[in-house]
């Protein structure tokens, strides 16, 4: 961070525009703690330009809360400067996601500023729609100066936008959710996510908030439903009835083969003795239930994997209305998707237009397909080198009917 601040430089020629009404500072700067260095020089600078600067270290009132500090100090400032990192993504930014109504009145008055501190980033969902200035940009003062002394009004078309409806986010990833249960999870169980609240970065999206619930019910439910025979201890177990059970049938199938033909094994020179048979017999259960329990605990990942898809798949089928896709490849981390799929039922229901089963059809493809194509929009990556020639749904990548047309050629339908 160091290196980046000796490039903040000032820049005369700028005028901070005046303060109205109600307005305090020129900027309010939100920024990670980790952040500290870069940031107050930064402030330091913008303060040489005459720009009155808030921020959290000296101006947030004692005694209250940091969203209702965070709130006030907004509102008596007339843009919102946003220092992204990585911590501030973890942190900070929750924070100010935690209450919807100030960010959406921040957003929808105030023009806010993300500046990309570090390369690689994840920028949040709601930022996406936004042109945000580098802090490694030989220019960067240059511009922030442009932005921030240029008034409100004028601003509309420039670099940074109000907000905007989440139409805007088509095809955007969220942030994954990690389970609840991470720390205490074996690969032979499945993650479980919380209900009780719905994430920070889905309340601007998400308009029925049950039927949100019902989708991670849906996937809870795989933890109750597929894992209680899955524990090593309860195999061990059920193992050892089964030896018991086919030992207690040896010996009576050999009482019972001994009474009828034992005769002929132990008078004709070549037989086999049937003491020999039971040893073979005995040695050959165990050492297959050795092999067994090996397969199975080396398959338990995959099956619990496919089983939370699965879980997926049906969760997407209520999820799809709110513009919502969640997909798995680990039994702890979901993705999550942001795109609208109405284009791509059209077309379903072009396709099947002679036939009753379009909206069965599309179901089946949801419940089959749409984790992993949530998976693959997330990541950026699909397992076929190029999009469909022709244009999808999804300007720019592959569209679900797209996707799904890929998937049934490469004779995925499984």
């Amino acid at each position: 961070m160091s290196a980046n601040a000796c490039n903040v430089v000032a820049t005369p020629g700028h005028i901070p525009p005046p303060l109205r009404q109600g307005e305090t500072f020129h900027v309010f700067i939100s920024h990670s703690s980790t952040d500290y260095q870069w940031t107050h020089t930064l402030i330091e600078q913008l303060e040489v330009q005459g720009l009155h600067v808030c921020y959290h270290e000296r101006d947030f009132t004692a005694g209250r809360t940091v969203l209702e500090n965070m709130s006030e100090c907004i509102q008596e400032s007339q843009k919102v400067l946003l220092v992204l990192s990585s911590e501030f993504v973890r942190s900070r930014w929750c924070l100010l996601e935690a209450n919807m109504s100030l960010f959406r009145d921040c957003l929808e008055r105030k023009p806010l500023v993300p500046v990309l501190l570090e390369p690689g980033v994840t920028i949040p969902l709601h930022l996406c729609h936004l042109t945000y200035l580098e802090a490694r940009d030989p220019e960067f003062m240059p511009k922030l100066l442009k932005v921030l002394c240029t008034p409100n009004r004028q601003l509309q078309g420039s670099t940074v936008v109000p907000y905007q409806p989440p139409s805007i986010y088509h095809g955007k990833a969220l942030q994954p959710l990690t389970a609840a249960n991470v720390e205490n999870l074996y690969k032979w169980d499945a993650g479980q996510f919380s209900d009780m609240e719905i994430p920070d970065q889905l309340r601007l999206i998400i308009v029925n908030q049950e039927k949100y619930r019902e989708a991670i019910g849906i996937i809870n439910s795989v933890s109750l439903d597929k894992v209680w025979l899955r524990p090593l201890w309860i195999r061990v177990i059920l193992y050892i009835y089964g030896i018991i059970a086919i030992v207690l049938l040896v010996v009576i199938f050999t009482l019972i083969f001994t009474n009828v033909a034992g005769s002929i094994l132990q008078d004709t020179p070549e037989g086999i003795p049937i003491d020999i048979v039971i040893f073979l017999c005995l040695f050959s259960i165990p050492f297959g239930v050795l092999i067994q329990l090996c397969l199975w605990k080396m398959d338990d990942e995959k099956f619990i994997v496919k089983e939370m898809q699965k879980a997926a798949g049906q969760a997407n089928i209520i999820l799809f209305e709110q513009n919502i896709l969640m997909g798995f490849r680990s039994n702890s981390i979901m993705y999550l998707v942001y795109v609208s799929l109405e284009g791509c039922k059209g077309e379903f229901a072009t396709t099947f237009k002679h036939s009753t089963s379009a909206e069965e059809c599309f179901k089946v493809a949801l419940l089959r397909f749409s984790s992993e194509y949530a998976c693959c929009l997330a990541k950026k990556h699909f397992p076929f080198a190029q999009p469909c020639p022709i244009q999808g749904h999804l300007e720019g990548g592959v569209c679900f009917c797209q996707y799904v047309s890929q998937q049934l050629s490469r004779g995925e339908w499984k």
